[in-house]
């Protein structure tokens, strides 16, 4: 069974899946961990270097591949990922697709401490940070709602969290 957890920056991809995959006794998988590590340079590099276009088919090679070939893997996906050719059709056909759905209050607040290690939005002042998340999230909303569960994280543990996963049906 492969679990892939989507969802915008800041929303506990990348925390949820290591709690989830410790609990299930999974593989994990970071998709950005992954293609920075095979292409031995770090993600801003790619993109900086070689441009999204570049990254995005980086990224869909290595989502074809995992999907086909691994198991009883949580797969923490790029918060970009499903946005891109028809990622999250094929997500959602190969693996059981969660969204980790978080208020954009929320995001701001974590994000506002994490901006240096975000390209993304490292050089937008935080009076602007939500306003930004807001029309982000927005634009990627409709992909993400196409994941086969919505997970709420909101006023919740991680622990809380990954509890909720386990519950799903499919699990």
């Amino acid at each position: 069974m492969i679990i892939s957890l989507a969802g915008y920056m800041g929303s506990g991809k990348s925390h949820i899946s290591k709690l989830l995959s410790e609990k299930l006794n999974f593989t994990l998988i970071d998709l950005d961990k992954e293609i920075s590590t095979r292409s031995q340079i770090s993600i801003s590099e790619i993109f900086r270097t070689k441009g999204e276009i570049y990254f995005r088919k980086l990224e869909r090679e290595l989502l074809e591949e995992l999907l086909a070939t691994s198991e009883n893997t949580v797969i923490s996906l790029g918060g970009g990922t499903p946005a891109y050719y028809n990622n999250m059709q094929i997500i959602s056909a190969g693996s059981v697709s969660i969204y980790l759905r978080t208020r954009v209050t929320t995001l701001a607040e974590r994000l506002k401490r994490q901006k240096a290690k975000r390209p993304l939005i490292a050089n937008i002042p935080d009076d602007e940070l939500a306003e930004f998340i807001a029309k982000h999230l927005f634009e990627r909303n409709s992909f993400y709602n196409q994941a086969r569960y919505i997970v709420d994280t909101d006023d919740k543990t991680p622990e809380e969290i990954v509890a909720e996963i386990i519950q799903l049906p499919d699990l």
